[in-house]
């Protein structure tokens, strides 16, 4: 294992301590689908309004099938909380539609099916996937920048910085990357605390 790799592993180590207890916008369901669904719906949104607002999406549609039916002025009212919505209550009645017409109601674990789905790009695809027990590092804001800050990437593309961490970390590791840089990034929410942090995550040899 080459030196990078050793110290890139230290400090992702050090990167999950301590955090503090919360659940992440696509943790915690029963289905697939919900899983997607509320994934779709976190972009740019805090998690703890994703999660009640996702929960009572899915308390009105409890299947696939249901919400594949539904009219999107219907979700809007029901996910009007999280930024966006009008946008997003299109993006989840299309990839209810896709899901249950094109995939016989199953979320596809393949990411080039997943990226035929309305309202999934590449980072909601590979949380999903990560979600799900599969290899795939998902590269959202806090992934990007601390990615960059500790060295991992210099690239400023989302799926470049997502490609370095793949040849930087065992497969292994992979699932574990967005949770614990999310949830570190939540947990410090000051720019200067982060940073501080980070500076002595940044020294570890």
């Amino acid at each position: 294992m080459n030196q990078k790799r050793v110290k890139a592993l230290k400090q992702l180590k050090a990167l999950s301590e301590k955090p503090k207890e919360m659940r992440l916008a696509a943790e915690g369901w029963k289905e697939e689908w919900q899983i997607l669904v509320s994934t779709i719906m976190s972009a740019r949104t805090r998690d703890e309004v994703t999660i009640p607002t996702a929960h009572k999406l899915f308390a009105k549609y409890p299947s696939i099938e249901k919400l594949a039916k539904v009219k999107t002025k219907d979700v809007e009212r029901l996910i009007r909380p999280v930024n966006f919505y009008r946008n997003k209550s299109k993006s989840v009645v299309g990839a209810a539609k896709k899901i249950a017409e094109d995939f016989n109601g199953k979320v596809p674990h393949k990411i080039s099916d997943l990226l035929t789905i309305p309202g999934v790009g590449s980072k909601t695809a590979n949380v999903f996937l990560s979600e799900v027990g599969k290899d795939a590092i998902g590269v959202d804001t806090h992934v990007h920048y601390i990615s960059r800050y500790l060295g991992w990437s210099k690239e400023k593309d989302p799926k470049k910085v997502g490609k370095d961490l793949e040849k930087l970390f065992p497969k292994s590791y992979w699932s574990k990357i967005n949770q614990t840089l999310v949830r570190f990034g939540k947990s410090h929410t000051s720019r200067k605390e982060k940073n501080m942090l980070l500076d002595k995550i940044k020294k570890i040899k």
